[in-house]
């Protein structure tokens, strides 16, 4: 056999491979996204519509399951129910302690965000960080079933993740190995501040008024300000603003859809093929899977969070949440423009000296 069919024949593998591989992924993020729903919607506990968008970043991040895995999910757990417990001991009726202790939290939690081994462990040490105390102010009590809820939700999610992995396996020869963060501890500490200054603000002006209704608002910024916290933070600004109004739109087409079939097989059916569509995307193009995986997220949690709603406005709530992120989008512009064009010497990176 010549080198020239034998090269052909070893192209011909490679590419079946690589189609294998992203059919497999695909499929696997479809039937992800799906049960996950299923799952929350059917038993609903508290922040039970988070569990389809802890499932997509997992599908998007993570190649498999491994022991990190579970160790972030198990200190994420006891984070977040000891920072419940600690609120339920009335620190939120004293702001001058309340709030510094939180922005240090959240210190923490952006550093540790920009690490591919923690990046999982921060998003829901962030998200408890404020839901938790917020909650303890407008609902005393609440904060520990909020919590647990939470963790319990990381636990399905992780459950989901492992469990789509021994059905589906990996096809892909090249296993994933999470490095440490690639930028320096001064880079990311720079970063950190940044993301602060930008969320810490609306924060306290959300705490101070004791706004109900602003839960997603203050989890989607804090989660979006550190994607917007680097060199070109404006520009990351306008790209989030673009992928939460294209979610919002789209949620508010899947949201209408509801209403006329309000069946939870329909919902599921739903959510499967929005995650179909966004999957062949984010997995056809990782460069673009940023947007993709940004406007399925806003769609998962204004829907989800909706449907779970037990108001009676419901209909009304749902556009204040699209609202909301639009809200999102603009204060980020704003308020990255705003720190771009000061002199934040003290936030100078100390390795650029």
């Amino acid at each position: 056999m010549s080198d020239k069919a034998q090269e052909l024949i070893v192209s011909t593998e490679k590419a079946a491979l690589e189609e294998a591989i992203y059919t497999r992924r695909v499929l696997r993020f479809t039937l992800g996204i799906g049960l996950a729903v299923a799952v929350s919607s059917i038993w609903a506990w508290p922040l039970a519509f988070i569990v389809p968008v802890f499932v997509a970043k997992f599908l998007v991040d993570r190649q498999e399951p491994t022991v990190q895995t579970v160790y972030e999910l198990l200190i994420s757990m006891i984070c977040t129910i000891a920072i419940a417990w600690l609120v339920s001991f009335g620190p939120t009726q004293y702001p001058a302690v309340l709030l510094p202790l939180l922005a240090m939290m959240m210190l923490w939690g952006y550093y540790l965000f920009s690490s591919p081994k923690w990046n999982f462990f921060a998003t829901i040490f962030i998200v408890a960080t404020l839901l938790l105390p917020y909650l303890g102010l407008l609902q005393p009590g609440a904060s520990l079933m909020v919590g647990v809820g939470l963790s319990f939700s990381g636990v399905v999610a992780v459950a989901i993740f492992a469990l789509l992995h021994v059905l589906l396996p990996d096809l892909s020869p090249e296993k994933e190995s999470l490095a440490n963060a690639e930028q320096s501890h001064d880079e990311r500490t720079h970063e950190a501040f940044r993301a602060l200054i930008l969320a810490f603000p609306v924060i306290c002006f959300f705490y101070f008024l004791e706004i109900s209704g602003a839960l997603l608002t203050m989890i989607f910024i804090a989660i979006l300000s550190l994607q917007a916290a680097g060199a070109k933070s404006i520009k990351v600004s306008l790209f989030l603003l673009v992928t939460n109004g294209i979610g919002g739109v789209l949620a508010i087409v899947f949201y209408n859809l509801l209403t006329i079939v309000p069946e939870l097989p329909f919902y599921i059916g739903m959510s499967m093929l929005a995650a179909l569509i966004f999957g062949q995307k984010i997995y056809a193009d990782p460069t673009k899977a940023p947007l993709f995986a940004g406007i399925l997220s806003a769609l998962l949690v204004v829907v989800g969070s909706t449907v779970s709603s037990t108001d009676k406005d419901v209909a009304v709530n749902f556009y204040l949440r699209i609202l909301q992120l639009f809200l999102v989008g603009v204060y980020m512009i704003f308020a990255s423009f705003y720190l771009e064009s000061r002199d934040w010497k003290f936030l100078k990176k100390r390795n650029s000296l």
